[in-house]
C-alpha cells in the first residue's frame, strides 16, 4: 500500500511536512500535555512483541483530539479569532475546541444532532462550547454547520480532513519517536484519517524504514475500503465510535495512500478485550477507538510478533455503564462469568440438590431466574438460569460436567 517510492505520488507528499508537523508543536507547547510512555511487559508477553503505550487519554480533556484543534485555532488571523470557530462533533473534537477556544477567548459553536446524549452536550458547554442541537443525523448537523459558517462569517475547524489539524495531532509521533526512538512500527487508529495523517507524515520523515499500520473498527471500514479498493458495508453500533466514519477525508486519504503499509479491522470482541486488559493491567481507561490499536496486535498476532510497537490510546471517554458492561462481558468470555441454564423438575428440594453441587465446586452464586410459564417444557417443568462467578474456566468446566454426570440438562448461554 504504500507508494512513497512512486515518482506519481510524490506529488502528494506536500500535502503535509515534517515541517508542518514541528511547527505546531512549537506552538501548542505547554498548553497541552507531553504525555507519558510506558513500556508494558504483561502486553508484551501477551502479545510476543514490545508493547509501549502512549497515554493520550490524560490529555485535559482526555484525547489527542485537542492538538489538531488548538493548532489550527492559532493558526486564525485576528478577525477570524474575534469571530470564533464553529464545528460539527458530538465528541472529542468539540471539548478540544471548547476546552481551547475558552483558554484563548475564542468563541466556539458546536453544531450536534438533537439526538446526542446529555452528558455529551453538557461536557461541551461546560468547558466553554456554545451547543447547537440541529436536526437527526450527524450529516445533517454537519450541513447545518456549513450554513452557519457563512451566515455568522465563522470559521469551520473539520475534525480531520484539514491540513493544520492533521499537523497539530502529528506531534503525538513526534514526542513518540523521542521517547522511544528505537520504535520499529505505529499502529494507528483511523477514523477520518487526521491523526493518523499527522502522525504518519512525521513518523515517517524522521525514520523512514518505521512501518505504520492503520486500524479500523470492521463496523467502519471506510479508509480500508478506500485505500484497498474494497467495498465492504459500513455501519453499526461500534464500541470504536471514535473512529466510526462511514466517508473518510479527501485529503487525509491522499496522504494515507502514500504512507500507511496496511490497514487491518477489528472485530468488536477484539476492541472488548482491549478496553477491559488496558484497565486491568494498565490501570488506564480507554474508549473503544482509543484502545483500537492494542485491540489490532491483539486479533492479529503473527502481524506484530517481534516487533518494537508503539501504540498511542488515543482518548479515555467512555461511558461509566458501558465500560461496566465490557468489563463484564470480558469476564464471561474468560469464562469467570457464566449463564448457566438447567432444565429441573418443579418440585421441593430440585433446587437445592442443584446449590449443593456449586457449594461443592466453590462457585459462586449471583442471581438465579426461574421460568415457568414461556417454556416449551410440561407443565410439570422448569427452566433455572443461574449467572455464577468462577475462578477460571476449568473451575467452571467441572462444574458443569458434575451436574451433567448428575442428570441435568446445562447448557452455558455464550456471548457472541
Amino acid at each position: 500500500m504504500n507508494t512513497a517510492t512512486n515518482p506519481a505520488a510524490q506529488d502528494t507528499a506536500s500535502l503535509l511536512t515534517l515541517d508542518d508537523v514541528r511547527a505546531a508543536a512549537g506552538r501548542i507547547e505547554g498548553a497541552v500535555v507531553r504525555t507519558a510512555m510506558d513500556y508494558s511487559r504483561t502486553l508484551s508477553q501477551i502479545t510476543g512483541a514490545d508493547i509501549w503505550l502512549k497515554f493520550e487519554n490524560l490529555q485535559f480533556t482526555a484525547a489527542y483530539k485537542e492538538r489538531g484543534a488548538l493548532n489550527a485555532m492559532l493558526l486564525l488571523g485576528g478577525e477570524q479569532a474575534n469571530r470564533g470557530v464553529i464545528a460539527a462533533s458530538a465528541g472529542n473534537h468539540a471539548q478540544g475546541l471548547a476546552y481551547h477556544g475558552a483558554r484563548l477567548g475564542i468563541p466556539v459553536t458546536i453544531v450536534m444532532p438533537r439526538t446526542t446524549p446529555t452528558v455529551k452536550v453538557q461536557q461541551t458547554e461546560v468547558l466553554g462550547g456554545k451547543v447547537v442541537l440541529f436536526g437527526e443525523t450527524f450529516d445533517e448537523a454537519s450541513a447545518h454547520a456549513r450554513q452557519l459558517e457563512d451566515e455568522l462569517g465563522l470559521t469551520f475547524v473539520h475534525p480531520f480532513d484539514d491540513p493544520h489539524v492533521a499537523a497539530g495531532q502529528g506531534t503525538v509521533a513526534l514526542e513518540m519517536l523521542e521517547q522511544v526512538p528505537e520504535l520499529d512500527m505505529l499502529v494507528l487508529p483511523v477514523g477520518g484519517g487526521g491523526l493518523a495523517s499527522g502522525m504518519g507524515t512525521a513518523a515517517r520523515a524522521i525514520k523512514p524504514d518505521i512501518a505504520l499500520i492503520g486500524v479500523e473498527a470492521e463496523l467502519f471500514p471506510s479508509m480500508y475500503n478506500r485505500l484497498k479498493h474494497n467495498d465492504l458495508p459500513c455501519g453499526g453500533d461500534t464500541l470504536a465510535e471514535g473512529i466510526a466514519v462511514k466517508e473518510p477525508g479527501a485529503f487525509t486519504s491522499q496522504v494515507l495512500r502514500r504512507l500507511l503499509d496496511d490497514v487491518v479491522l477489528v472485530s468488536e470482541s477484539a476492541l472488548e478485550r482491549a478496553v477491559s486488559l488496558l484497565l486491568q493491567i494498565e490501570k488506564t481507561v480507554a474508549e473503544g477507538a482509543g484502545a483500537a490499536g492494542l485491540a489490532a496486535v491483539l486479533a492479529h498476532p503473527a502481524r506484530f510478533k517481534g516487533r518494537k510497537i508503539g501504540i498511542p490510546i488515543t482518548g479515555g471517554n467512555i461511558d461509566t455503564r458501558l465500560l461496566a458492561n465490557v468489563l463484564l462481558r470480558d469476564l464471561a468470555r474468560s469464562g469467570r462469568l457464566a449463564r448457566l441454564r438447567l432444565t429441573l423438575q418443579d418440585r421441593p428440594g430440585a433446587l437445592f440438590k442443584v446449590m449443593r453441587e456449586f457449594d461443592a465446586h466453590n462457585v459462586n452464586i449471583i442471581e438465579i431466574y426461574h421460568q415457568r410459564i414461556f417454556t416449551h417444557l410440561p407443565a410439570k417443568g422448569l427452566i433455572t438460569d443461574i449467572e455464577c462467578e468462577a475462578r477460571d474456566r476449568e473451575q467452571l468446566e467441572a462444574l458443569i460436567e458434575s451436574l451433567r454426570e448428575k442428570g441435568y440438562a446445562v447448557d452455558s448461554v455464550e456471548l457472541n
